[in-house]
């Protein structure tokens, strides 16, 4: 430590730079050994770095000028570095490389890395670094070619200083958080070849300056917040190879300038607001590679031009309105690999030469198409069989029987042709599909029988063949697909019964048998499943007792329901108990036993069966029981009111009180010194409760200032993390603030009790609103612009959350209330850190509530769960506001999922059908429409295509007419 401390004196000296003196150690030594001090190397990649050494020239990751012998390069590239960039840095004055990317650095750029002039390539990517860039950060930049802050946590604005560097040759600063609008000096860099700004938060238009830039060669803006026209001047960046305007809010039509870039392999283009046809002029791009203009707003026939790209892989047109059939000159796309033109208007028949490119991956999902697939398969080329993967025709108007030569198809994974009109039998042929993964047949007329070959698919997690026309059994053969984890075989005529085969399954979560002809008794070893998260034999004839299980102990009725023999405490119906035969006496014994010796005459022997004696042990056992139980409750209501009464007060900022006594606990209030005793009696009154939801119920009461508090006495104590996790959590959660969440005031710990205090929102929640007094009619009226400011409100509250990595995953609208000026407030968000794991099995118990409001991957283990699993409860939501119904409604013999209600009626142009009825001829069509959309974007199934909440209000903002919004900001 004492050498360190010399060094950075005699840094010190040496940046005093007295005329005549010469440091007595080498300034590239004691610069690099000074930096060291400032980081810490876990691995020891430093090792060789000693201050003893008269140069550095053969430390690790240092390279010298052979003729000056100073440091040229310090690449120091995953090391596992930590710690923040010191002072030390600025001795190297001749470095021309600085290079610490992936890394774990963190702080800011607390040196002007820009004084060192020779310096030529900075890449700081892949590290924890924070805090602005300076602004005149760039200012002394004349010779900086190469700079890169890539996936760092940077804010604020890109530097105005930054167009001082003519020599630029690559800007990335990717990944980050800068917002506002780029510097207007970056668009005369015109030595810049590339540019990558993705994944910030940067807005403004792109000016047609961008002209001047002759030599870019690769230019992204992902997921911006960026808005109007792609420029005509586009065009003028001949050497252009890569276009990334996605995920940003850019409108108008593709300019046709866009042709000169002869040189372009890459264009994406999707989740943005563009119109408009694509022309003909696209053909002359023959250099493209991959096109994605999904998920914008696009138009007409598909150009037929397109098929003169033959350099062409990729192509992305889903989420359009493109209408027509596709072009047969695609047939000429020969390199082409994957085809998704999904969520159009599309008609005409399912083209065969799609079968015979040799594609890995075709969806033409959500079309009009029509005609027969036997057809086109049948037609298709044989070695082309080999490389398909993903086959997705669902939700069109296809017809006829599925073919045998599907089998032929080795490699495909999923395989969707769900929604349809399909006929005949599933073909035996499936089980040659050794690969597949997803099978999706359902809703179409299939009859037969599910075949046995089924079984030789064995890696199928996903079967699903819901709502044919299916008959016979489940074969047994279920049994030897072991990584099956969804089985919804629903609303068809199987019959006979469920197979034991299923048990071996153990990696099965979900099972939809409902409304079928089964009989027989469930198998009892289903009880052993580990994994489920939902059994549904509803509507069936099945019979005996469920089997026992932690899943089976707690199943919803409504999961069993509508089996009349079934029996067992989920359909409250007890199940017969099979006596056994009494003992009685042998008439014709000889032995020698005493029960065996008659009795005297008018002497009455009385006996008790087994049957007799069990009967009386269990009721002794449940009288003890209940008298037990009855005596702990009376000491558990007990101690738990001396606990409310006893709570000791604390007051400012997170302090607390400590006690030792069971009976009292630890109070924090993040703010004040309320009198907290008098209202401790509503944590046991049914009158003060507001609510109970998946993690507790809510109750009112009033402080000693007069001031009402929602207290939240959690039910989840024997999951609830250990007292100090539980205090962390609930510190951060307190810190969170923002006018549309409920603020956290404070919370109450003991080992058998815990609360937490919120500020009291006095409107009631958003469920009550929306649905309460449906069935008199005296539902609150919300007039269009209140729906609309609660959405707006909603999606903020969620983008704050986000910002700062907190996902609330138990969004919906009876956690949305209402303040008194009607602004919405959201509940109950971050509660999942309370939980000692976010395990899927116990998140999805907890908050079982919000069904339909779930994101589909809780049902897939492979998929991260995020922040866009908010995001599609927040599209369900916003769907539920504006149609005034429920995101699941059970009807007589039908279930009706509000998105594919909204999806199909907007589809159909029956947007009225959509609307609340309180407000028809009382809205704007011109906002409702686009909103319904943005609700379905939210909700698609995959969450790469869901917007980002940032986005999401940004859309809001372009939806909300502009003289209403003037007024209302006004």
């Amino acid at each position: 430590m004492k050498k360190v401390c010399f060094l950075f004196v005699m840094l010190v000296l040496v940046n005093v730079n007295v005329k005549g003196l010469t440091p007595t150690l080498d300034d590239d030594v004691l610069g690099l050994i000074v930096f060291k001090a400032d980081l810490l190397d876990p691995d020891n990649k430093l090792a060789s770095w000693n201050e003893e050494d008269d140069s550095p020239c053969k430390w690790v990751g240092v390279r010298c000028n052979p003729r000056s012998n100073r440091v040229s390069d310090l690449v120091l590239d995953g090391f596992g570095l930590s710690g923040k960039m010191g002072r030390g840095l600025m001795q190297l004055k001749f470095l021309n490389k600085l290079s610490l990317a992936n890394n774990n650095l963190t702080g800011g750029i607390g040196v002007n890395l820009g004084q060192l002039s020779d310096l030529r390539v900075i890449d700081l990517s892949e590290n924890s670094l924070s805090g602005s860039v300076p602004s005149g950060f760039f200012d002394q930049c004349g010779s900086l070619r190469s700079f890169s802050l890539a996936g760092n946590k940077f804010t604020g604005q890109v530097p105005d200083s930054l167009g001082k560097c003519s020599s630029l040759g690559a800007f990335n600063v990717s990944g980050n958080q800068f917002s506002g609008v780029l510097p207007l000096g970056v668009w005369a860099l015109n030595g810049l070849r590339v540019l990558d700004v993705s994944d910030n938060f940067l807005e403004g238009e792109v000016p047609k300056e961008i002209g001047r830039l002759y030599n870019l060669r690769e230019i992204k803006l992902r997921k911006n917040q960026f808005t109007g026209v792609v420029p005509d001047e586009i065009g003028a960046c001949a050497l252009l190879r890569s276009i990334d305007f996605s995920e940003n809010s850019f409108s108008g039509s593709l300019p046709s300038t866009l042709q000169k870039l002869s040189l372009c392999n890459e264009l994406d283009f999707h989740g943005n607001l563009l119109t408009g046809e694509v022309s003909e002029w696209i053909g002359e791009m023959g250099s493209l590679q991959t096109v994605d203009l999904s998920k914008n707003m696009f138009a007409g026939a598909v150009p037929s031009a397109i098929g003169n790209i033959r350099s062409l892989k990729v192509l992305n047109i889903s989420g359009n309105g493109f209408s027509g059939s596709l072009p047969q000159s695609m047939v000429n796309c020969e390199n082409i690999q994957s085809l998704d033109v999904s969520r159009n208007a599309l008609t005409g028949f399912l083209p065969s030469w799609v079968f015979q490119l040799g594609l890995r991956s075709v969806s033409f999902s959500e079309n009009k198409l029509s005609g027969s697939v036997f057809s086109a398969v049948s037609s298709s080329v044989a070695n082309s069989h080999q490389n398909l993967q993903v086959f997705d025709v669902s939700h069109n108007e296809l017809s006829g029987e599925i073919p045998s030569d599907i089998g032929k198809f080795s490699s495909l994974r999923l395989l969707n042709m769900s929604k349809n009109s399909l006929i005949g039998e599933i073909p035996e042929t499936i089980g040659k599909l050794k690969a597949l993964s997803t099978l999706d047949l359902s809703e179409n007329q299939l009859n037969g029988s599910i075949p046995m070959e089924i079984g030789s698919a064995a890696s199928l997690k996903d079967l699903i063949l819901s709502r044919n026309l299916l008959s016979g059994s489940i074969p047994s053969s279920i049994g030897t697909c072991s990584s099956l984890t969804s089985l919804i075989l629903s609303r068809n005529s199987l019959s006979g019964q469920v197979p034991v085969a299923m048990s071996k399954l153990a990696d099965l979560q979900y099972v939809d048998l409902s409304f079928n002809k089964l009989t027989g008794a469930l198998p009892k070893p289903l009880g052993n499943l580990a994994h489920l998260v939902s059994f549904n034999v509803s509507h069936n004839q099945l019979q005996g007792e469920l089997p026992a299980g932690s899943f089976f102990n707690t199943i919803s009725p409504s999961s069993v329901t509508g089996n009349p023999t079934l029996c067992g405490a989920a359909v409250n119906r007890s199940c017969p108990t099979v006596m056994p035969k009494p003992i009685v006496l042998n008439p014709n014994s000889t032995g020698t036993d005493p029960e065996s010796i008659p009795q005297p005459l008018g002497r009455k022997k009385i006996l008790l069966s087994i049957s007799a004696l069990i009967a009386i042990g269990a009721a002794a056992v449940i009288v003890i029981g209940i008298i037990f139980i009855t005596v702990l409750n009376l000491r558990v209501r007990s101690t738990m009111s001396r606990s409310a009464a006893a709570v000791p007060l604390s007051g400012g900022d997170y302090s607390s009180s400590h006690t030792t006594d069971t009976n009292s606990g630890k109070l924090v209030m993040f703010s004040g010194e309320p009198d907290f005793s008098t209202g401790a009696h509503a944590l046991l009154n049914k009158d003060c409760e507001l609510g109970r939801g998946g993690f507790g119920a809510v109750y009112r009461t009033v402080l000693g200032d007069g001031r009402s508090v929602a207290i939240k006495k959690l039910t989840v104590s024997s999951l609830v993390k250990s007292q100090e996790d539980f205090e962390r959590e609930v510190k951060k959660l307190g810190k969170i603030h923002h006018p549309n969440l409920v603020a956290l005031e404070g919370y109450y710990w003991t080992p058998s009790l815990q609360l937490l205090i919120y500020e009291y929102v006095s409107g009631g929640n958003l469920y009550k609103h929306l649905h309460e007094g449906e069935e008199d009619g005296n539902r609150s009226s919300l007039t269009w612009n209140e729906r609309f400011n609660i959405i707006l409100g909603i999606a903020k509250s969620l983008a704050h959350l986000h910002h700062l990595n907190v996902i609330h995953y138990n969004l919906k609208s009876s956690n949305v209330l209402i303040d008194g000026l009607g602004e919405p407030k959201v509940a109950d968000f971050g509660l999942a850190r309370l939980l000692p794991m976010l395990d899927r099995y116990v998140l999805s118990s907890k908050i079982q509530s919000a069904l339909g409001y779930m994101a589909p991957e809780f049902a897939c283990k492979t998929v991260k769960i995020t922040e866009k699993c908010d995001v599609y409860g927040f599209g369900v939501l916003l769907l539920e506001i504006v149609t005034g119904r429920r995101p699941v409604e059970y009807m007589e013999d039908d279930v009706v999922i509000l998105c594919d209600m909204v999806r199909g009626a907007l589809e159909e142009g029956r947007v009225d059908e959509c609307i609340d009825e309180r407000l028809q001829g009382k809205f704007p069509a011109e906002e409702a429409i686009p909103v319904m959309k943005l609700g379905l974007i939210c909700t698609s199934q995959v969450p790469s295509n869901r917007p980002d909440m940032a986005e999401v209000i940004n859309i809001l903002g372009l939806i909300k007419c502009p003289s209403e919004g003037q007024e209302e900001s006004g």
